[in-house]
């Protein structure tokens, strides 16, 4: 056993109800310090509005969209953007593109699902 390699259980991607697609990277608690997902969102689509209880950082591979963190103006983001999302604060975004918007997400520390919480309405 290598103690410095640490191997996800799981590399297939999978939908949210956040209504992202995610392919977790790193998430284990072996690495309490950082997690980082794939994150895609389909052409059209505005993710659920929602905050963490950790800092998250989108790191745009393609595409473009609209951001809104916290009561700010939502801004438009693309390609090469970083956006910097604090923990406890709203946050959502939407794909204005005609192709799929993929990110990476980095939470620190690590993103566990209790940390999660929906702020829109059913």
């Amino acid at each position: 056993m290598n103690h410095n390699l640490v191997r996800p259980a799981n590399t297939a991607e999978f939908p949210t109800r956040e209504r992202v697609f995610i392919t977790e990277r790193v998430n284990d608690p072996a690495i309490p310090d950082v997690s980082l997902a794939d994150a895609r969102v389909e052409a059209g689509v505005t993710t659920e509005l929602h905050r963490l209880d950790v800092n998250e950082y989108y790191v745009i591979q393609s595409g473009s969209g609209l951001m809104e963190v916290g009561d700010g103006e939502p801004f438009e983001i693309e390609r090469g953007d970083t956006v910097v999302i604090p923990a406890g604060v709203s946050q959502r975004i939407t794909n204005t593109g005609d192709a799929d918007l993929r990110m990476q997400c980095i939470c620190i520390p690590r993103f566990t699902p209790d940390g999660y919480e929906a702020l829109e309405k059913k």
